[in-house]
């Protein structure tokens, strides 16, 4: 049974799924092969000129309770990126997904997203000339702030990352001082699931972050002290 899911796009509701899996573009990330499957993300342009990013996965599967037997993989970052948006975690936007029985990997599976424009990678962004030194550290206390509470809006809907590794943190920064607009995107929720607690998805995300960052201790301690405020609780470990 084919699956398909689009906002925002001019194509044919029939042609979507052919359209967005015959463009071509730079490879981001290489294909590898996983999970029984391949997959790989390229950048790709749209119709109206906007940068997009394109993951595309052959017979790239998932296994849960409820899918004993797999789910194309994509399928479950939709429901993730979908579930978080509605929290209001800032994720890139869903412009296409679907999935098609193929005769050959058994699924073919396209994931198509919005670019975060004018977004880099947090870490990039502190290494960059305009980045933390530029603006100074009452907005990178912001910055950390913002990371803090798309976090706990996201743990609180009892949804677990689980690959928040700092280059999966996303940061724009407009403006300069006090006037400043500050916004952190979080992106690659493949793996992102729910627990059946806030807790446990908490306790997960923000132990992982922490083994797979370089936040200084006392940015760390800023961060993990915005958190648990948002959260509304305190995390044991951190």
């Amino acid at each position: 049974m084919a699956v398909q899911f689009a906002a925002g796009t001019e194509v044919a509701p029939q042609d979507r799924f052919d359209y967005y899996w015959s463009q071509r573009g730079e490879w981001v990330e290489e294909p590898n092969v996983r999970r029984g499957g391949e997959s790989g993300v390229q950048r790709i342009v749209g119709r109206d000129g906007q940068l997009l990013y394109a993951k595309r996965q052959t017979g790239h599967i998932y296994r849960s309770w409820l899918h004993p037997f797999g789910r194309p993989t994509v399928l479950r970052e939709l429901d993730a990126l979908t579930g978080v948006s509605k929290l209001g975690v800032r994720v890139p936007e869903i412009v296409f997904c679907g999935a098609q029985p193929d005769p050959q990997h058994k699924w073919r599976a396209l994931l198509v997203t919005k670019s975060l424009d004018g977004f880099q990678e947090l870490e990039h962004w502190l290494a960059a000339a305009g980045g933390r030194d530029q603006c100074g550290d009452g907005v990178y206390e912001r910055v950390l702030k913002d990371l803090a509470e798309n976090l706990a809006r996201m743990h609180k809907g009892r949804w677990q990352h689980s690959c928040i590794y700092i280059k999966h943190v996303f940061v724009r920064v407009t403006g300069e001082g006090e006037s400043a607009k500050v916004e952190v995107a979080l992106i690659d929720l493949e793996k992102c699931r729910q627990r059946l607690t806030a807790y446990r998805a908490a306790s997960h995300d923000m132990k992982q972050l922490r083994r797979h960052s370089s936040f200084r201790d006392a940015d760390w301690k800023k961060l993990v002290y915005f958190y648990e405020t948002a959260f509304g609780s305190a995390i044991k470990g951190l």
